[in-house]
């Protein structure tokens, strides 16, 4: 597990695809570089959509937890 702490917490728990991703993105745009955003989400679409963004992105997945809703995403703003 990785050391962090979280600057901010955005809650898109039932909302559905596409909008846990683009709220999520809107948060990082507001962060500074190096901060950490916690994501709760419920919709199953935003396991791919998440992962995907950070993968082509210069944002950082620092973690995530998919077994059971709310599903929870870690990320520190590139």
């Amino acid at each position: 597990m990785s050391e962090y702490s979280i600057d901010q917490i955005l809650d898109a728990s039932g909302l559905r695809c596409p909008l846990p991703l683009l709220k999520a993105k809107q948060a990082l745009n507001a962060m500074a570089s190096g901060q950490v955003l916690k994501v709760l989400a419920t919709d199953p679409g935003s396991i791919r959509d998440i992962k995907a963004y950070t993968d082509q992105s210069d944002h950082q997945l620092l973690e995530m937890f998919t077994e059971s809703e709310p599903y929870t995403y870690i990320i520190r703003r590139g």
